[in-house]
């Protein structure tokens, strides 16, 4: 393996200190360290709008300098790869902003509040021809991976069905604020919607990734309390995101799908599940169990046939060469180290790293259906150019 004097400097500002600027950073991190790759991540500068939360993240994690302004950040000469961990409705002024000026672009999911926002950074990056990624980072988990081989292999033959949850309790109680400080995610002017686009939106470009474009959808979505005070302002505000939603669609390869997330389901955390399935066979998989894949076929012998758990550990199956023994487990955070790495290989390669904004576009008109659905009780068509990346 290289060492770090023969590896080209990718030297990165990230925006954003919180809980994704924390995933990403690991993920720089951490790279290098079991991956044999020709570029090397550099933590340049960190920035953020509170100065003292800025250092103190940069002093943590490495980060090599700050800056409270990304205009700044965009200016300087020595950064090469801007990524963007910041709330929504930032994504798409950064963004566009980062491209226009020369600099790869990674953002993390959803790409932009909405369909309409996010096309102009598509179009940015496009014209610029600047490398660009989404984080949606659940395709890079081994068992996941090994999930879309299985699909693409044909074991599955004709896809019937597909089925996911995102399934959260965190904002039951009605004393909970609205915006502000790690609280945006209720407040739809910074969000743009509430589980559709923070949860639903990782089912569904996984679903897409996995099963082909999703064509058409029927909705139904509720917010259960109402108003909430706003955490900046101090004031009563009606409530505009979506607590929960399901949703019924149809994909290009003409299997159903069903789709339901809340954050109203007592008990569960984080909860994600799909199910695929085949005329021939069945997967599932659960984050909870992140590291085992759940396998059906109904060409096994009789006496025989039932599900498999297979525990996705082995050098021969996605990534898992790289870390330990066979048996041993890796986590949630490796998704983002394995990001990093297949971004960094892209780059070595002069090809995308899916999903790009490209991708992360077409999940947003699906997330935009949905919520037109349910807003006006009726089907609505997508208009997906799904391309399989």
């Amino acid at each position: 393996m290289p060492n770090d004097t023969h590896r080209k400097e990718l030297r990165v500002g990230i925006v954003g200190y919180g809980f994704m600027g924390r995933t990403h950073t690991n993920g720089y991190k951490r790279a290098n360290d079991f991956f044999n790759l020709k570029y090397r991540p550099v933590l340049q500068a960190a920035c953020g709008r509170d100065a003292a939360k800025t250092r103190a993240f940069a002093d943590q994690w490495g980060w090599q300098s700050v800056e409270s302004d990304w205009r700044r950040l965009i200016e300087r000469d020595d950064i090469d790869a801007i990524d963007i961990c910041t709330p929504n409705d930032s994504h798409a002024e950064i963004a566009i902003a980062a491209a226009e000026a020369g600099k790869m672009v990674l953002c993390e999911k959803p790409l932009a509040r909405t369909a309409a926002e996010s096309l102009p950074m598509v179009e940015a990056v496009e014209k610029s021809g600047v490398a660009n990624t989404v984080f949606y980072n659940y395709r890079r988990l081994p068992a996941v991976t090994l999930a879309k081989q299985v699909v693409d292999s044909g074991k599955l033959g004709r896809i019937f069905h597909y089925r996911a949850n995102f399934l959260q309790d965190w904002t039951i109680a009605a004393d909970l604020p609205q915006g502000g400080a790690a609280l945006w995610r209720l407040d739809a002017a910074a969000a743009g919607s509430g589980v559709t686009g923070d949860l639903l939106a990782h089912c569904i470009d996984t679903a897409m990734w996995l099963n082909g474009g999703i064509v058409d959808v029927a909705a139904r979505t509720e917010t259960f309390i109402k108003e909430r005070v706003h955490q900046e302002t101090g004031a009563t505000q009606p409530v505009t995101i979506d607590d929960a939603c399901s949703f019924h669609c149809g994909f290009a390869n003409g299997s159903l799908g069903l789709f339901e997330s809340t954050r109203y389901a007592r008990g569960h955390k984080a909860l994600y599940t799909f199910e695929i399935n085949g005329e021939h066979a069945s997967i599932r998989w659960d984050l909870h169990d992140l590291n085992r894949l759940e396998y059906f076929d109904h060409r096994d012998e009789g006496i025989l046939r039932g599900w498999r758990n297979i525990h996705v550990s082995d050098g021969d199956q996605p990534y898992m060469s790289h870390w330990w023994v066979p048996g041993l487990c890796i986590g949630y955070e490796h998704s983002f180290v394995h990001h990093v790495v297949d971004f960094l290989k892209a780059l070595e390669d002069g090809t995308p790293c899916p999903p790009t904004f490209r991708d992360a576009y077409e999940t947003a008109k699906v997330c935009d259906a949905v919520l037109a659905s349910a807003r006006d009780k009726a089907w609505k068509d997508t208009d997906v150019r799904w391309t399989g990346s």
